[in-house]
């Protein structure tokens, strides 16, 4: 009877711990439940935390980039802003008085869009003055600026009509107003103020471009015409250094290279006189004992032998005579006849005999 009791003992207790264990489970299960839920919350809270900074930064640098986008914007057109104002007032002023002049004038509502000609006109110009120097300021705008000022006097002669019955202060105010905002615009905005410099570099340009476009066309007339077997045709021109004399194109010389030909030339001629080539390895004599047969006292004194004059290298004018007209019948030589100096450099002659050739080139009858 008792080893009964204690088994029954023995299993509440077991049944007992089962079921306290089961309860610990539970309980720890719902406690780390509990804990991964509050970690994910934190989790969230901080991620929504770290969403919102990042959301609040990008809209303070969004507002910082536009606000600077204004600033430069006005920094960049802090004088059309003025001008452009000052375009608005005078159309707002100048398009409905047009307008009411135009349907009187017409008598009806056919005349309301006289504005588009009186105003529109010289705006369409200026504003393609304006689009043109910006964008192609090589092109000239001297058209555009025509059209501009003739709508302008059109629009301005239309307002002193408008204002002509009412006196002749009110038809000069209203002709001023109509076309105050052009002139200040092509002013201030189609053709803003320039240093010193900048004009002077823009003309410097001009007198570049025109000179070059000048000596192209010198060269192109005075070019070489090559055909092909197939019948093609191209122009030839002769490199070199030219200057421009009328229409047509004068060689101009270097003064280094003429030097140094002319070196050559009698360097070479008195080797030719002497009858001996340079060698690489002459050089000076120094002091040295000789072997001889005479004793020291009996040796001749050494003397230099006097070099026999050289034959001047000259031409007679004859031989320039020639050279000359061979030299202008030569396409491929630029020589310039009615030019002294073109004639000196040409034929490397004295400059009396250049301009005696050029005189009686000038003169063949003489």
């Amino acid at each position: 009877m008792s080893s009964w009791a204690e088994e029954r003992r023995a299993t509440r207790a077991a049944e007992a711990e089962i079921q306290r264990q089961d309860a610990n489970a539970v309980l720890e299960r719902k406690l780390r439940a509990q804990s991964a839920a509050a970690e994910q919350r934190r989790a969230d809270t901080t991620a929504a935390a770290k969403l919102a900074e990042q959301q609040r930064k990008a809209r303070q640098a969004r507002r910082a980039a536009m606000v600077a986008s204004v600033a430069d914007w006005l920094s960049a057109n802090r004088v059309r802003l003025p001008i452009y104002l000052l375009a608005l007032v005078s159309a707002g002023m100048a398009v409905p008085a047009m307008a009411g002049f135009g349907v009187g004038v017409y008598g009806n509502a056919t005349g309301a869009p006289l504005p588009a000609l009186s105003e529109l006109g010289m705006w369409a110009f200026a504003f393609a003055v304006e689009v043109t120097r910006h964008r192609h300021p090589e092109r000239p705008v001297w058209a555009l600026q025509l059209g501009v000022w003739v709508f302008a006097g059109v629009g301005f002669a239309l307002n002193v009509l408008h204002g002509w019955h009412r006196g002749a202060d009110a038809a000069v105010v209203m002709g001023i107003v109509s076309v105050a905002g052009v002139i200040a615009h092509q002013l201030a905005v189609a053709s803003p103020p320039r240093s010193a410099a900048e004009r002077a570099a823009a003309r410097i340009e001009r007198k570049t471009l025109r000179k070059v476009a000048r000596v192209r066309r010198a060269a192109v007339r005075t070019a070489v015409a090559e055909l092909a077997a197939d019948g093609t045709a191209r122009l030839v021109f002769t490199p070199g250094r030219y200057t421009l004399d009328g229409r047509r194109l004068a060689s101009v010389v270097a003064p280094d290279r003429l030097a140094a030909d002319v070196l050559d030339e009698e360097i070479a001629a008195f080797f030719a006189e002497q009858d001996q080539a340079p060698r690489a390895d002459d050089g000076p004599i120094v002091d040295a004992p000789i072997l001889t047969l005479d004793r020291p006292g009996e040796q001749p004194k050494s003397t230099r032998k006097p070099r026999p004059p050289r034959a001047p290298k000259t031409r007679s004018i004859e031989d320039l005579r020639a050279a000359f007209a061979a030299a202008i019948d030569n396409p491929d030589v630029a020589i310039n006849p009615k030019s002294a100096e073109s004639i000196r450099k040409t034929l490397r002659c004295a400059p009396k005999y250049a301009r005696q050739l050029r005189d009686e080139h000038k003169n063949p009858n003489q």
